[in-house]
């Protein structure tokens, strides 16, 4: 099992930045950021692969946010950069344990964390 504990949400206007951190407390075959804004289904927003580095993110996204890890400290980050308030959710990072494909779906992930609110005002 691993636990998954994430910070640096807040609030910020549009056109601001915010990262993301989440930390995990073993390794993890993948990791993922998505979201969930009220009344809207989880979407997942960007993901990356431990070992290869490997990057991937929704088309709404690309461009302005960044996916990246380290993996000595086993912390994912989300820099989200020129933030529009459509962005505004609770985000939630997210692991796989074991081998395969890591997709955008939920039910690619074991585990998840806490969820960080981040609001976007225009």
């Amino acid at each position: 099992q691993v636990q998954l504990v994430e910070s640096g949400g807040g609030s910020v206007q549009a056109g601001g930045s915010l990262r993301l951190s989440c930390t995990a407390s073993g390794y993890t075959y993948c990791m993922g950021w998505f979201r969930q804004a009220p009344g809207k289904e989880r979407e997942g927003v960007a993901r990356i692969y431990t070992n290869s580095g490997s990057t991937y993110y929704a088309d709404s996204v690309k461009g302005r946010f960044t996916i990246s890890r380290d993996n000595a400290k086993k912390t994912l980050y989300l820099q989200m950069n020129s933030l529009k308030p459509e962005d505004t959710a609770m985000y939630y990072c997210a692991a796989r344990l074991s081998g395969g494909y890591c997709s955008s779906t939920r039910d690619a992930y074991n585990y998840w964390g806490q969820g960080t609110q981040v609001t976007v005002s225009s």
